[in-house]
Order: structure tokens, then sequence, then C-alpha cells
């Protein structure tokens, strides 16, 4: 793709000093109105055409190459730095132009006709540089912008992945069927809602576009049919407590970010009516918060943090936000950016 620029740096250059040179070409016609002031000379036109077109290049390769001054000005949105150096280095090229111009092929009887022709050229051939430089830089933002949607489509699917293989692992069935089967025959009505709120579960899971901000009320009443789920296993070792002001539910957040995190939670605690998992969710400063008290399994092997990590690049990508982790000797919290 660079090399691809530099191709376009040339091209563009060498299409801007034709046309800002063009004019010189009617001295070729004697009778004509340019041939009265200038005479035309192969050598003279070949000099200010490859000087123009130096000048077109070194002002592309110093507005666009990565690194360098102008473009870090621009990076930084110090502009009228960029505007500045750019007038001086526009100025300075007139300058030492005209001069070498004077030296190579004697001075006019009116200097300020070489200066003032030099000055039309240059301006001209800056403008149109200029314009050069703004579609390069759209293009850049349009193959950023593609760029971050497919790692963001593929961080999507590795989270939906993840999530799916945790709904489906052993432990996870063997504790969902279990469960089930002891309501089917204690309690088929329960038995029938156990049903209804896991299916909604895989369904929002399978169905929801992944890479879509939904309202906090949208992912809440998703994140319901999981805690009763929940609740129906553990019973009374489990509790939460949702505690969302109400004009906040409009704002937005990822996907599938409030159902890993409870999950995360009831995976890796222990739960039990001494001493319940305890999971508080709330908002704060345009954050949502997911707090859980820390009841470490014991027996449990260490956790690989793939799922915050999934979670937090989906963040960063989607909306140049990360998440925020904090674990201290009583809770696990994480922070979620709302929009």
């Amino acid at each position: 793709m660079i090399r691809n620029e530099r191709k376009i740096y040339i091209y563009s250059a060498l299409l801007v000093t034709l046309v800002a040179n063009s004019a010189k070409l009617m001295a070729l016609n004697s009778d004509g109105i340019i041939a009265r002031y200038w005479q035309f000379n192969i050598w003279e036109y070949g000099f200010q055409f490859l000087y123009n077109m130096v000048f077109c290049v070194v002002l592309l390769h110093l507005n666009l190459s990565k690194g360098k001054l102008f473009s870090i000005y621009r990076e930084n949105k110090q502009w009228l730095k960029l505007y500045v150096f750019n007038i001086l280095l526009i100025v300075a090229f007139i300058i030492l132009g005209s001069f070498i111009h004077n030296v190579l092929f004697g001075s006019l009887p009116l200097p300020r006709i070489r200066i003032r022709g030099y000055f039309a050229r240059f301006l001209l051939s800056s403008v149109m540089i200029a314009v050069v430089i703004r579609l390069i830089l759209l293009m850049r933002e349009s193959r950023n912008k593609d760029l971050i949607n497919e790692q963001l489509h593929t961080a999507y699917l590795q989270a939906q992945l993840k999530l799916l293989q945790e709904q489906l692992n052993p432990h996870f069935l063997f504790n969902t069927l279990s469960t089930l089967s002891a309501m089917v025959r204690e309690n088929p009505n329960l038995a029938q809602s156990y049903i209804l709120h896991l299916s909604k579960v895989f369904r929002y899971t399978l169905v929801h576009s992944g890479n879509d901000m939904v309202t906090i009320n949208t992912e809440l009443q998703h994140l319901e049919s999981y805690i009763q789920l929940v609740k129906m296993r553990l019973e009374n070792a489990f509790q939460i407590q949702i505690n969302i002001n109400k004009h906040v539910t409009d704002k937005k957040l990822l996907h599938l970010s409030l159902q890993p995190l409870v999950e995360n939670a009831v995976k890796h605690n222990k739960a039990t009516i001494s001493n319940p998992l305890i999971i508080n969710i709330y908002d704060e400063n345009d954050r949502i918060i997911v707090k859980n008290n820390l009841q470490p399994m014991s027996s449990e092997a260490e956790s690989t943090g793939l799922g915050l990590t999934n979670l937090n690049e989906r963040y960063r990508l989607q909306t140049n936000h990360e998440i925020e982790i904090y674990q201290n000797g009583e809770y696990f919290i994480v922070k979620l950016p709302l929009l």
C-alpha cells in the first residue's frame, strides 16, 4: 500500500507540473502573446519543469509520510504550525528557484516578472497538491475504517464462539441438565420456564448482530433470562442487584457485554447459602459497573482471562475506549463505558 501511495505521489506531481507549466508551451507559437515576453528555450523549460516537479514531490512527501515533521503536526492537530511551515516551504522554493534560474539563464530586464511567474505557478501547484493530499488522507481513513471493521468482526466472532463454548462445555451442560432434570420431576411448570429462558439466552447469543451497539434496556432484558437460569440452579446462594438510573437506560453499550461478566463471576466463585455470591450492577460516571464479592474456588485452575481480553478488544475497536478492571481482596469490578 505504501508503494502504491508513492506511485500516486509521482503521477500527481507530474500531472500538477504539466498543468502549472502548460502556459509556457504557448511560446512555441511565435505569433502568440506569450512569445512576446518569453522565448521558448527547451533547457530553460526543462529546468522549470523538473524544479516544479521536485517541489510537488517534496510537498507530498513531507505532508503524507508518517513520522515526518508536517505529518506529526497534522496528527497532533497543530494546524497553525502545519500551515506556517508549508507556507515557508513554498516561499523558500519560489526564492531559491528564481535565484537558480537567474544564475543558469541570466536575469530579465524586469526581475519581478520572473518572481511573479514562479509565484503564480507554485501557488497553482500548491493548491492542486493540497487537493491531492486531502484525497490521499480520505483514502487512508477509508482503508483504516475497513481494517478496524474487519478486526472488530473477527473479535466479535471470537467472543461469540467463546461464549458458545462456555455454554456448551460439559460443566455448564451438566449443571443445566441436572437442574432441568430435577425440575421436570418436582415442578414441570418451572421446568418449562427454565427451558424458555435457556432458549432466549441461546437465541440472543446467535441471532443478534454482534458488532451493533444496543441499549442498556435491551442488554438487561437479555441478561434477565440468564439470571433466572442461575437463580433456579443456585437458589438462595446467588443474589444480584441491578440499580440503573432511568435516564441512562437509553444509552448504549456493546452487544453481549453484561452476560459474560455475570457468567465469569458465577464460574470462578463459590456460592453457598451461608456465603452467597453477590453481584451488583449499577451506573456511575457514564460507566456500567459490574461488581461481585470475591470467593474464589480453591480447586479451580487459573483463569486465562481470554473473555475479558476479548471484550476489551471489542470495546477498543468499536468505541476507542477500553474497559476498566479492578480487583482487591474483597471485590472484582469491571467498568464498561457507555455511549
